[in-house]
């Protein structure tokens, strides 16, 4: 079903926000609160026509609205420690909004909303870092303001964003080695049913050849079938005719007894 005009007005819209939502904003952004309510009320127009999208699609948009409307009223906290909570929450598109998303574009503003919090938070517990402080694990010994339990924290919160980096980075190699073994299943299961193909269209030549032959056969015997007939017709009324002229001259040459 071809999508209405308000549903293309709704889609427009959201992609918009999305591209707001994920760009650097002002604090005194209005623009992005303004849009997401009023995709609020086209949603729920669109849900009251009568020739509405499909559920899963009505379901899609609801879920990237909700979690526009999550974003801001996370961005609107003033913990660090709050907004990420927060964040944790947010559930964001799983279908892209335009053909020309690779990827669902709240999923990528909730990455990036996700490590805002993050370094606001290591900010907050690390307080301003010296030039000294950029090695991986953060030596804090030269840090200003900063009391040993405050530094061990912040210790273990960079061990524990260190841990995870490692993790998505061997998960993106085993995603990575999936791929490159599903376009090996797929170009070895490509060239099986090649080969099929081409035994299939060999077969099929083969039965056409054999159907052409089997016809000339079958025609060649049906015009000898209807010689055959035709010669043993005329036999047969060679014999009759014989037979009826025989008895004419033996019934002339055998007169009637008395």
């Amino acid at each position: 079903m071809a999508a209405t005009r308000l549903e293309l007005n709704l889609m427009r819209l959201l992609s918009r926000c999305e591209a707001l939502a994920a760009e650097r904003r002002d604090p005194e952004e209005w623009r992005l609160e303004k849009y997401v309510a009023a995709l609020e009320d086209m949603l729920r127009e669109l849900k009251k026509q009568s020739s509405k999208p499909a559920p899963e699609l009505l379901n899609e948009y609801s879920r990237k609205v909700d979690f526009l409307k999550g974003l801001l009223e996370a961005e609107k906290l003033s913990s660090s420690t709050e907004k990420a909570l927060a964040n944790q929450f947010l559930a964001p598109g799983r279908t892209p909004t335009t053909a020309k998303e690779r990827t669902p574009a709240t999923r990528t503003v909730h990455l990036q909303s996700k490590a805002r919090c993050t370094g606001q938070m290591r900010s907050e517990l690390l307080g301003t870092v010296c030039a000294a402080c950029k090695s991986r694990f953060f030596p804090l010994c030269s840090c200003r303001g900063l009391t040993a339990d405050e530094k061990q924290s912040a210790v273990e919160l960079d061990a524990v964003l260190q841990h995870h980096q490692d993790m998505q980075e061997k998960l993106a190699e085993e995603m990575l080695s999936l791929a490159r073994s599903l376009k090996n299943n797929t170009l070895a299961a490509q060239n099986v049913i090649k080969q099929d193909n081409q035994t299939l269209s060999h077969s099929l030549r083969m039965a056409d050849q054999n159907f052409e032959k089997l016809k000339d056969e079958s025609d060649r015997l049906e015009q000898h079938a209807k010689k055959s007939v035709n010669w043993l017709l005329w036999i047969m009324l060679i014999v009759v005719c014989f037979i009826f002229i025989s008895m004419i001259l033996f019934i002339r040459i055998f007169p009637k007894l008395k």
